[in-house]
């Protein structure tokens, strides 16, 4: 038992440490090559945080179980806008910007469509995986195009919303935050040294406390589909949720947002098109009626928040994460009544 408490007590301290050094990192990369934080959240933060996923799944085709792939894939994807963007805005409220709102939402919604309708028969087959495969090319091809296109010009037109001191003090930050990051920027060996040591410690550090908090509660006699269900379903989404948490406090909301779009884009092309075309998949019809629903629903619930607040005062508030994370409650709820029944 000591073990357990141990390794998650380590777990955590070295989960927020990584999430720092993965965040520097980055940001001293995408400063140093003046590449948009967006892209950089997009790229690098969405793909990075949800290899576990694309490991996990590709292994759960090659061994016989592709619906498991499917069920991790849009399982993420709800938790990645449910839980890791609710929880991150309620901490630290987001910017909206105007290519957010008019390219990347509509995009990841029409990807969001696209996989329902390939579900619509139950099925997928390795036609559906390569179609989505070549859609991942295509998505990440525009998106970075278009992000460098646009460059940090865009960020001109935004308006922030907040009080002065408040303005005051994130001026500050960031001017803090640059003084730090032009010490390291010298050498680009740096930053990707940074990057890919906090991706790594990100997610074994993640792993070392589901194991742990799986053993504490089996040893608290829960159930284990009350443990998968729940602390898994959660742990496998830390990387997500320290690293959006950890961008957003640093003043980097494009990363955050960037890396929420980036994986649940990576997520439905890559790694359901990945265990599709090793092993085509014949998905559970409650997959359609209770997932697929609730991703969909999801989706266009952030799409309206998102929407409002570009309309209102261009900032993800407290309020909308608060509804993003009812929902997560109330699909987690739905998720264990229907399974219980």
């Amino acid at each position: 038992m000591w073990l357990a408490a141990l390794a998650i007590l380590i777990g955590l301290a070295i989960l927020v440490w990584s999430a720092d050094v993965f965040i520097d990192g980055a940001t001293a990369l995408a400063k140093k090559f003046s590449v948009p934080s967006f892209l950089i959240g997009v790229l690098i933060l969405g793909i990075g945080t949800s290899a576990p996923e694309m490991v996990v799944s590709v292994l759960a085709a090659i061994e016989g179980s592709p619906e498991l792939a499917l069920g991790n894939a849009y399982g993420s994807n709800i938790i990645n806008i449910a839980l890791v963007l609710g929880a991150t805005v309620l901490i630290s409220p987001i910017i909206i910007r105007r290519s957010i709102v008019k390219r990347d939402l509509p995009l990841l919604l029409l990807i969001t469509v696209i996989a329902a309708w390939q579900l619509r028969d139950g099925t997928l087959s390795q036609a559906d995986g390569i179609v989505l495969l070549i859609l991942l090319v295509a998505v990440l091809g525009l998106q970075i195009i278009m992000s460098i296109r646009e460059g940090y010009h865009e960020h001109e037109d935004d308006v922030v919303v907040a009080s002065a001191d408040s303005a005051h003090s994130n001026n500050l930050e960031h001017l803090n935050n640059s003084e730090s990051l032009e010490k390291l920027e010298p050498s680009v060996t740096r930053g990707l040294v940074s990057l890919i040591i906090g991706m790594l410690m990100l997610v074994a550090s993640s792993r070392a406390i589901v194991w742990g908090a799986v053993e504490l509660a089996t040893l608290w006699g829960l159930s284990e589909l009350i443990i998968g269900l729940t602390i898994v379903a959660v742990g496998t989404s830390l990387p997500e949720l320290v690293s959006s948490l950890s961008a957003a406090r640093k003043g980097e909301h494009d990363m955050a947002l960037g890396n929420i779009i980036g994986s649940n884009i990576f997520n439905t092309l890559a790694v359901v098109g990945l265990a599709t075309v090793i092993a085509p998949i014949a998905a559970d019809p409650v997959i359609l009626s209770r997932d697929v629903m609730a991703m969909g629903l999801l989706t266009i619930l952030l799409v309206t928040l998102c929407v409002f607040a570009f309309k209102t005062k261009r900032q993800f508030g407290r309020t909308s994460g608060a509804t993003l994370v009812l929902f997560f409650m109330g699909y987690t709820a739905w998720l264990i009544q229907s399974v219980s029944m």
